[in-house]
C-alpha cells in the first residue's frame, strides 16, 4: 500500500530464521537513507522452521493455528530486530498466506523497491524449489529488486556501485538508479559496457568497439550534471557480460543492471546476464525496470 503523503515504502521479504538478517539490514539503510517507511512481509505456505507437530499430525485448523502463530512471532522479532537498529525508520509488519515470491510481486506494485536475502541457490534450484523467489519476482515487479546475499558481503574501504550498461532504454534505467544510490550512499560508480564479440569474429574490432563507448558515453552523459557529487568511472571491457561484471563487483557495495537488453544482453526471461549474476555474484544484485516494461 501507499503510506501517507503518497510515499511508496521499501518492502523487505522476512526470513524466519532469525540467522539470516542481512537483507532486512539493507532495506532499513535505505528507508533511513531515502526518509521512507519499511514494510516487512513474511509470507508462508509451507510450515515455518521450528515448527513440529505434537502427538501426531494435527487437524488443519490447528496446524494452521500453530503456523499463524509461529509466523507472527517470527514477524514481530524481524520487526523489533529493525526498530532496535534504526529507530528513525517507520517498521510495520505483514503476515500473509501464499508463496512469497507472489506475495512480494503483490506488494511490488505499490513499493520503492523488493529487497529479499539469498543463499545463491543454483540455476536448478532457483527454477524449480520452492524457495525459488528472486526471478518470478524480478520478472513481473514493476520497481527494481535488490536480492542480498547471505553472509553479509564486505565492499572495500571506498565505496562503489557498478552498473552494467548496453545502450537499451533499460540500461539507461539502470543507470539513472545506479546513480541515485551512488549519491545516497557517497560511493564511486563504475559504468561498464561488456562487448561480447560473435562466435564467427568481426571485421573491424576498433570500429565495433568504438562504437560501444559511443553508446556508452551516451547513456551516462549528463548524468553527472545531475549528480556532480558521483565521481564517474566508465569503460568498455571485452569478455562474457557476467563474468566481467561479477569479478568488476566483488569488493562493491552493489551491481545494478537492466532486467531486459539486447545483443549480449539478450535472454529468455529477464536476460541472460541479470539471471547469471543472480546466480554468481556476491554483493548485492539491484535489478531495475525500464518504465515502458512496468
Amino acid at each position: 500500500m501507499t503510506h501517507a503523503h503518497g510515499r511508496k515504502p521499501i518492502v523487505a521479504g522476512v526470513d524466519p530464521d532469525p540467522g539470516r538478517r542481512t537483507a532486512l539490514v539493507w532495506a532499513a539503510d535505505e528507508a533511513a537513507r531515502r526518509r521512507l517507511p519499511l514494510l516487512l512481509a513474511l509470507a508462508q505456505n509451507v510450515p515455518t522452521p521450528g515448527y513440529r507437530p505434537t502427538g501426531g499430525r494435527p487437524s488443519w485448523e490447528k496446524w494452521n493455528e500453530a503456523l499463524h502463530a509461529t509466523g507472527d512471532r517470527a514477524l514481530k522479532e524481524a520487526v523489533a530486530f529493525v526498530e532496535s537498529r534504526y529507530p528513525q525508520v517507520r517498521v510495520s509488519g505483514l503476515l500473509a498466506e501464499g508463496h512469497p515470491a507472489w506475495v512480494l510481486r503483490e506488494q511490488a506494485q505499490n513499493a520503492t523497491q523488493v529487497v529479499l536475502g539469498s543463499w545463491h541457490l543454483s540455476a536448478v534450484q532457483e527454477l524449480f524449489t520452492p524457495a525459488a523467489v528472486a526471478l518470478p519476482l524480478i520478472a513481473h515487479a514493476p520497481c527494481p529488486v535488490v536480492v542480498v546475499p547471505e553472509p553479509e558481503h564486505s565492499a572495500q574501504l571506498q565505496p562503489y556501485f557498478v552498473v552494467g550498461v548496453d545502450g537499451s532504454p533499460q540500461s539507461a534505467s539502470a543507470v539513472d538508479f545506479a546513480f541515485e544510490e551512488a549519491a545516497l550512499r557517497g560511493a564511486a560508480l563504475r559504468a561498464l559496457y561488456v562487448w561480447h564479440p560473435p562466435r564467427l569474429g568481426v571485421l573491424d574490432k576498433q570500429a565495433a568497439v568504438q562504437e560501444c563507448r559511443r553508446l556508452l558515453s551516451e547513456t551516462v552523459s549528463g548524468r553527472t550534471v545531475a549528480r556532480p557529487e558521483v565521481e564517474l568511472h566508465h569503460d568498455v571491457v571485452q569478455g562474457h557480460p557476467v563474468q566481467v561484471l561479477t569479478k568488476a563487483s566483488e569488493d562493491a557495495l552493489g551491481l545494478v543492471v537492466g532486467t531486459r537488453g539486447h545483443g549480449g544482453f539478450t535472454g529468455m526471461l529477464l536476460g541472460s546476464v541479470s539471471q547469471g549474476v543472480l546466480h554468481h555474484a556476491r554483493c548485492p544484485v539491484i535489478t531495475v525496470p525500464h518504465a515502458h516494461d512496468q
